[in-house]
């Protein structure tokens, strides 16, 4: 193929399941990660090779969405034939507490990115196919289903911001004739998801209650209502997005929505426990402002795209669930054999 991808977000969830699949496609892929004091390249480690190996297709960068010259400097070094903005601060209920940081980066940040591939296009005469990604939380109250024609109502900075990356990105389509896809994409996890995210924080509570290593888990709104798939399915709509021969907007769901608390006795289901004794509400994790039911609309991604997910909801919190076992089970051992200091977690 030789074509060349560029991944703004590489090491989170999604970038890593991209990743996987343009290079079994046979994409060069260059993936952009913010410096930090520490490694944080966990999801990619097993797909990354030093570059210096001559069949090297993996290749990372330094930069950050919240400095344009560092974006233009390095779509002009990788060249890329299609670039995915994953890049985002991306915690709805975090953005309450860094809402200008969030603006920053998912907003203006993405204004910055299409700048900076704008301009390449311009000086190459190249021709970039750009993936936005949108979220269902743009959505916010409006009454379920969503799909491409609901209109936006955000309820938290992270939406709002999400909004105005989508109508940049569409404005720039629009002006200047760019092939922009924005993929209005729905909850989406795997044993990948941060463990701040509630399914995530589930599965693994529930993984380390059943051995012991924990005792009690904190969550907020459990009615809350979600249209949950597998993000490994998710980024396969991303990458069919940008191969349809017209940019357009994409809804990305399973169309079956469930509820927090759902999630909770599929997940306890699993190490067969009872979730009730163990589960405690914490108006921490309550948002100033609740998104109560999202249910997505995903027949044009079916129709135009082919698109199907092919992972159910009890399939995936099983998959969640057994990772974390093994993930608590090695921590188990650890302790056990005394290589590992139970340490106090802090409640963020």
């Amino acid at each position: 193929m030789n074509r060349r991808a560029l991944i703004v977000g590489i090491t989170g969830q999604d970038g890593s399941y991209l990743a996987e699949l343009l290079l079994q496609k046979g994409y060069q892929v260059h993936g952009i990660v913010r410096r930090a004091s520490t490694f944080n390249t966990g999801r990619i480690d097993h797909i990354y090779a030093d570059r210096h190996e001559p069949d090297t297709r993996l290749f990372l960068h330094f930069g950050d969405l919240s400095d344009g010259t560092g974006m233009r400097r390095i779509v002009e070094e990788v060249k890329p034939n299609e670039v995915y903005n994953l890049g985002a601060q991306s915690h709805v209920r975090v953005s309450f507490d860094e809402p200008e940081y969030t603006a920053d980066v998912v907003a203006t940040g993405t204004l910055r990115l299409l700048e900076a591939v704008r301009d390449y296009m311009l000086g190459s005469k190249q021709t970039v196919r750009f993936y936005q990604a949108g979220s269902s939380e743009m959505f916010g109250s409006e009454a379920p289903p969503q799909n491409e024609k609901t209109p936006f109502h955000p309820r938290s900075p992270y939406a709002a911001s999400k909004v105005a990356a989508h109508w940049f990105a569409t404005n720039y389509r629009e002006a200047y004739g760019m092939f922009i896809c924005n993929g209005i994409l729905f909850n989406h996890e795997s044993p990948r998801r941060g463990e701040t995210f509630v399914t995530r924080k589930i599965t693994r509570a529930a993984a380390r209650i059943k051995l012991g290593l924990d005792h009690k888990l904190h969550l907020g709104n459990l009615d809350a209502k979600r249209d949950w798939g597998f993000a490994g399915d998710y980024v396969r709509a991303m990458w069919q997005m940008l191969q349809a021969d017209q940019p357009d907007d994409f809804v990305v769901a399973t169309g079956v929505s469930h509820s927090v608390r759902q999630c909770l006795e599929l997940a306890f289901q699993e190490v067969e426990l009872d979730w009730k004794k163990y589960v405690e509400l914490d108006s921490r994790y309550l948002r100033p402002a609740e998104v109560d039911h999202l249910l997505g609309d995903a027949s044009k991604a079916r129709e135009k795209l082919g698109w199907q997910p092919t992972v159910t909801f009890p399939e995936l919190v099983k998959m969640m669930v057994a990772h974390d076992l093994e993930l608590a089970g090695r921590e188990q051992t650890l302790r056990l054999s005394g290589q590992l200091q139970e340490g106090r977690r802090h409640a963020w």
